[in-house]
């Protein structure tokens, strides 16, 4: 380990760490590989945008809005989320009230409520308001995925669905 401040190095000499051997060395290289293996999951590289955009009515968002319970854990630990809610936060006293910006998910059904109305009213809207911002128009705004390919939402989402099968099946066919 290596201390980027004196601060640290007070604490990682509080630690008393022996230096690793060449066998712990190997075994963490070996694990590397072997969890770098493993990930056999992916989006295709090319032209999702494109791909994901030409499919807005397809039927396979009727599918997965059967299944998805808008819980929002996918959003919850996904790094690159960041949908907000505008809240206004009223003091003990009742004299004063503080403007906050407070995380949110694009999963709730108040996130879509706008001027009187829900533009997003329904599971389906909001899964494929998720899916195609995260996978297609991210890269209008960011110039590249909103994936990191971490895994997180398909890991925590309580009743399965992963995002490279709905991926793989509302592109199937689909050369834009």
């Amino acid at each position: 380990m290596q201390a980027g401040t004196a601060k640290g190095a007070d604490v990682l000499s509080a630690l008393q760490l022996a230096p690793a051997t060449s066998q712990q060395i190997e075994a963490a290289i070996q694990q590397g590989q072997a969890a770098a293996a493993s990930q056999t999951r992916a989006l295709p590289g090319h032209h999702l945008r494109d791909a994901l955009m030409s499919q807005l009515e397809h039927p396979r968002w009727d599918d997965v809005a059967a299944r998805c319970l808008a819980c929002g854990n996918c959003t919850a630990v996904c790094p690159t989320c960041f949908c907000h809610a505008e809240a206004d936060v009223p003091a003990l006293d009742g004299q004063s009230s503080r403007h906050e910006r407070v995380w949110d998910s694009c999963f709730g059904e108040a996130h879509g409520h706008l001027h009187g109305s829900n533009v997003r009213p329904d599971i389906r809207s909001r899964y494929r308001q998720w899916l195609t911002h995260k996978l297609a128009t991210w890269h209008d705004q960011f110039g590249r995925s909103g994936c990191v390919g971490c895994g997180r939402c398909i890991a925590w989402c309580p009743v399965g669905i992963d995002l490279t099968e709905e991926v793989a099946a509302l592109t199937a066919g689909s050369q834009p």
